[in-house]
């Protein structure tokens, strides 16, 4: 009933162990990268707790269908106001939960970036998961799973979600979606794990958006800019990515993989990612050092988590401008 989970095989086995011996614990907590199946994987638990059919979840029956079409009355889904979860919410959910379900055989509630509910949410939520309702079961739902509130996460059972390894993404890429294989290879690297933004580069690349060797090209011509040039052209640079907010993701993972391979360069150069740009990775990686380019990454990586926790985007990218400029 998992197995439509890609690359999560412990994941699967754990949810459907759960499902078939019927032990499920009343709470969950579903931790991984973007782009893993998280929200998948905890539809698909909903499903098979309120399937009719003798198969779970066979996907056809009526409750399947409510709850793949987002509307089942009973499948409740929070998510944050703005940057977290606020009390409003959670009292709202506590008032749902004093009634019985509509017709649900299980309640479900899902909660996404659960490390967003703020400290009087989250004792408000911990006296709902310390006696939880009859026939309810909640899902929590996060990509940085050392900031949900302890008291929080103890009460759950925790379940890590892994990146989808690169081979996954290259043989999805080649086979299911047609792209080259040297260009597949360059994508996977890129996407981290992350099957979605690889679909999404992907579909860059079938030129249905700006190529995404155009948006390289924007991110190749930024880095002089990096390395001590003025405020006023960092802020320049910034600004001139936050105007394609939508590609902000694309951007960063360029970004990476280019100070990846300038540090790959002074080791195995016949292994770095962007080969047709050897030329200028050499030239850079000759006057660019390891440590630099590891606080770049580590930069980018601060910027990529205050992007998912709804920061502000332009303020992120010109704060991620300056702090590369200064390594």
């Amino acid at each position: 009933m998992f197995d439509d989970l890609i690359d999560q095989k412990l994941p699967a086995q754990i949810l459907s162990t759960l499902v078939r011996k019927g032990n499920a614990p009343h709470a969950l907590l579903f931790s991984g990268i973007e782009g893993v199946g998280k929200k998948k994987a905890a539809l698909t638990f909903a499903m098979a707790a309120n399937c009719e059919s003798n198969k779970e979840p066979c996907g056809v029956c009526r409750s399947c269908k409510k709850i793949k079409s987002a509307i089942h009355p009973d499948i409740i889904e929070i998510k944050p106001s703005g940057k977290v979860i606020k009390i409003a919410q959670i009292r709202e959910l506590i008032h749902v939960l004093s009634r019985k379900p509509y017709e649900a055989l299980k309640r479900v509630i899902i909660i996404h970036d659960a490390d967003a509910i703020n400290t009087e949410a989250g004792n408000a939520l911990l006296k709902v998961l310390e006696e939880p309702p009859d026939k309810t079961f909640f899902i929590l739902i996060t990509t940085q799973n050392g900031h949900v509130l302890p008291t929080i996460a103890s009460r759950c059972q925790q379940i890590k979600f892994n990146p989808v390894s690169k081979k996954t993404i290259i043989s999805h890429l080649v086979d299911k979606l047609g792209v080259p294989e040297e260009k597949a290879l360059i994508i996977a690297q890129m996407a981290d794990g992350n099957l979605p933004e690889a679909e999404r580069m992907a579909d860059l690349e079938s030129g249905n958006h700006t190529n995404w060797l155009s948006l390289r090209d924007i991110i190749i011509s930024g880095l002089d800019i990096l390395n001590g040039q003025s405020t006023g052209q960092l802020l320049s640079f910034a600004n001139r990515l936050f105007k394609k907010k939508d590609q902000v993701s694309t951007f960063l993972a360029i970004m990476k993989t280019c100070f990846r391979d300038i540090i790959i360069f002074k080791y195995a150069p016949e292994k770095i990612i962007f080969r047709d740009l050897s030329e200028k990775i050499a030239c850079m990686s000759k006057t660019l050092t390891i440590d630099s380019m590891l606080q770049r990454i580590e930069a980018i990586y601060m910027a990529e988590r205050a992007i998912q926790s709804n920061a502000n985007l332009r303020l992120t990218l010109e704060v991620l401008m300056i702090r590369m400029s200064r390594v």
